[in-house]
């Protein structure tokens, strides 16, 4: 980080993938022109992690190899708590779209949608793919690590934004050989790609988690780029 340079912060984003006849379809929105960080820019639901998030108590958690990739890479003098960035994950889908993924069993939670449907939520499905931090010299700096999950796994309808907070507009499907034509950040869409090749070795089967995960490191004023196995 460069003097000057705002904090970084860490932050969890969700790809959700809906496959079908027609080929498979990603979740995106449109954030605002007036927005900070990437106006008027296509991306998937994501955000920061919020204090609470690492006490939320999840009916399943991240299984491996996420949770074990998860725990490398550490910024100095910054611990990973790997259940706080899933729950940040889950807890930013369903403020931005409405949707959630979760059980009626456990504790339940008290996330608008969450508690109205007696839910816990669920990072059972999440699969960890791919991590960027922010370059210097932005308004807004982010450790982002990108989760992918089946919109199969979702516990709602997946048509339906009603309940989806301001922040991002235009939310719908867009089908993935289409989704690079959107007025994109540029590391949407290396993610973008990453994802394109997961779905096709994944074919008609459950989705897997990938070999490795991608890691632009811009922490620094030299970028550099790792592969986290």
């Amino acid at each position: 980080m460069t003097a000057g340079d705002p904090p970084i912060r860490d932050a969890a984003t969700v790809i959700l993938l809906r496959r079908g006849p027609q080929g498979a379809s990603v979740l995106m929105g449109m954030r605002g022109d007036k927005a900070a960080f990437m106006p008027s820019k296509y991306v998937f639901p994501g955000g920061a992690v919020d204090a609470g998030d690492g006490a939320v108590a999840l009916a399943a958690g991240l299984a491996e190899p996420s949770l074990g990739r998860l725990a490398q890479e550490p910024r100095p003098g910054v611990a990973i708590d790997a259940p706080a960035l899933a729950a940040a994950a889950l807890r930013e889908l369903v403020e931005e779209t409405g949707l959630m993924i979760g059980r009626k069993e456990g504790v339940g939670c008290d996330w608008p949608g969450y508690a109205e449907a007696g839910l816990t939520p669920d990072a059972g499905a999440l699969h960890y793919v791919f991590r960027a931090i922010t370059p210097p010299g932005r308004p807004r700096r982010f450790d982002a690590r990108f989760f992918i999950a089946d919109a199969a796994t979702l516990s709602n309808d997946p048509d339906d934004f009603s309940a989806a907070a301001d922040e991002l507009s235009h939310l719908h499907w867009v089908p993935l050989d289409e989704a690079r034509a959107l007025n994109l950040p540029f590391i949407t869409e290396v993610v973008l790609a990453e994802v394109a090749e997961l779905v096709a070795e994944s074919g008609d089967g459950p989705l897997q988690a990938p070999d490795t995960v991608p890691f632009f490191d811009n922490r620094n004023a030299t970028p550099r780029f790792a592969q986290i196995s």
